[in-house]
């Protein structure tokens, strides 16, 4: 698996570079009918000067997010490696890889997993703090998708049923690599609505810019990896139907990485810590990110629940 994602690096950087090219000559490539950003929302038609392009220092900032994870996980992809063994180890059932059908319940398995693992990343605040890292970015483009947690031990137990059915480790692993490989793809505006009947049953550039949109009909929407028919059918699915508006409803305005990082656990923390009862105290951590003792329990996953820090005005 890791190999896999070495092997997509050169892949990464070359679409991230013609992406890049492509902002820059975005007039002249509209004129010729190419490149996306051209949907019509609330009767105004998107052209190439409604993209939000890139900029410098938010694209180093994703670039050095997805550096810190690929170090992290090192480490951290023998841990799992070991859990999901000592699980398949435990169990008696067994799929053999070489049946096809196996692979067919590892997609459709892998990507369920992910469906619920992305859910709860959105849904609790605890989970939210490592996710809030891949929302934290105001533009849209391909780096953004390389901006990952630092502290991406959440989603381990997710996958644990997929081996405790006989699923090999090494096979979850690798299914894991190509869905990341895939929704790489989908970060990005210059690619615009796809046929229907794809826009039906995957996952899409315009179902993902939904996703990392802080308007609130798109909030806490489209979960899905590499198929949207989860989200059709659990009732999260969000179409893109107006401009989307990138980042956090309320934004950290810093390209400091360790700020990206760790600032929904300062802020978990900050809340804890005033917190007047241990009910509370648990609410804070396990239940929605937007909820507080005076709310009601509401899942608001495109902001930090806390107020910013005094220095949050200030760019870092």
């Amino acid at each position: 698996m890791f190999n896999l994602i070495l092997y997509a690096i050169p892949f990464f950087v070359a679409t991230l570079a013609a992406e890049w090219w492509s902002f820059s000559h975005a007039d002249d490539l509209a004129a010729l009918g190419v490149g996306g950003g051209r949907e019509v929302f609330a009767g105004q038609r998107r052209g190439p000067a409604a993209l939000v392009g890139y900029e410098i220092l938010d694209t180093v900032t994703s670039l050095t997010m997805g550096a810190g994870n690929v170090i992290i996980n090192v480490g951290w992809k023998l841990v799992v490696t070991a859990v999901y063994a000592a699980c398949y180890e435990l169990t008696p059932l067994r799929l053999s890889s070489r049946d096809p059908w196996t692979w067919v319940v590892l997609f459709f398995a892998d990507d369920l997993a992910f469906y619920w693992y992305h859910r709860v990343s959105h849904e609790v605040r605890v989970f939210w703090a490592s996710h809030v890292v891949h929302h934290s970015s105001e533009h849209y483009n391909l780096s953004t998708a390389l901006r990952q947690p630092w502290v991406p031990m959440t989603s381990m137990p997710f996958w644990i049923p997929l081996a405790l059915i006989g699923i090999p480790p090494w096979m979850i692993l690798l299914e894991q690599a190509i869905s990341l490989v895939y929704q790489f793809g989908l970060h990005t505006e210059r690619i615009g609505r796809l046929p229907a009947p794809i826009e039906m049953i995957f996952n899409t550039p315009s179902h993902h810019r939904a996703h990392h949109g802080a308007n609130q009909i798109y909030l806490d929407k489209n979960y899905g990896g590499i198929l949207i028919v989860w989200d059709r059918l659990f009732g999260s699915f969000q179409a893109e139907t107006e401009r989307v508006r990138y980042g956090l409803t309320r934004n950290i305005d810093t390209f400091n990485p360790l700020r990206v990082a760790t600032h929904e656990y300062a802020a978990i923390v900050r809340d804890v810590r005033r917190a007047a009862t241990i009910g509370d105290a648990f609410g804070y951590v396990l239940r929605g990110p937007a909820w507080s003792p005076a709310s009601r329990d509401v899942s608001c996953a495109a902001r930090p629940a806390a107020a910013p820090p005094p220095d949050a005005g200030m760019r870092s």
